[in-house]
């Protein structure tokens, strides 16, 4: 099965928009989620997050996704957290409850 990247970085107009729903997914639960276990494990601060990503985008090559497929699409993603970042730190303060 081919899997279009496109499709999983590009917003659509609707209620139903994968993206939204993954980044609503991920928020809510995996940083959270990564944020405890690092905690309760004794981990250092972020070590889940750096792996994880890595741990699943290497899924994603496994299933065939070009290795510089998946940085393009990554970059693409980091380019927009980073313009929610500042948007949000312009109008609230700082991002709270990050993992």
């Amino acid at each position: 099965m081919a899997i279009d990247l496109d499709e999983l970085v590009t917003h659509d107009p609707s209620d139903h928009c994968v993206v939204c729903h993954a980044q609503d997914i991920v928020s809510l639960t995996l940083i959270p989620a990564a944020a405890a276990w690092e905690a309760t494990a004794g981990l250092p601060r972020f070590s889940t997050a750096l792996h994880g990503a890595a741990g699943l985008i290497g899924s994603m090559m496994a299933e065939g996704v070009p290795r510089a497929d998946a940085e393009a699409a990554l970059s693409g993603l980091l380019d927009e957290i980073e313009k929610q970042i500042a948007e949000e730190g312009a109008l609230a303060g700082p991002a709270q409850g990050t993992a």
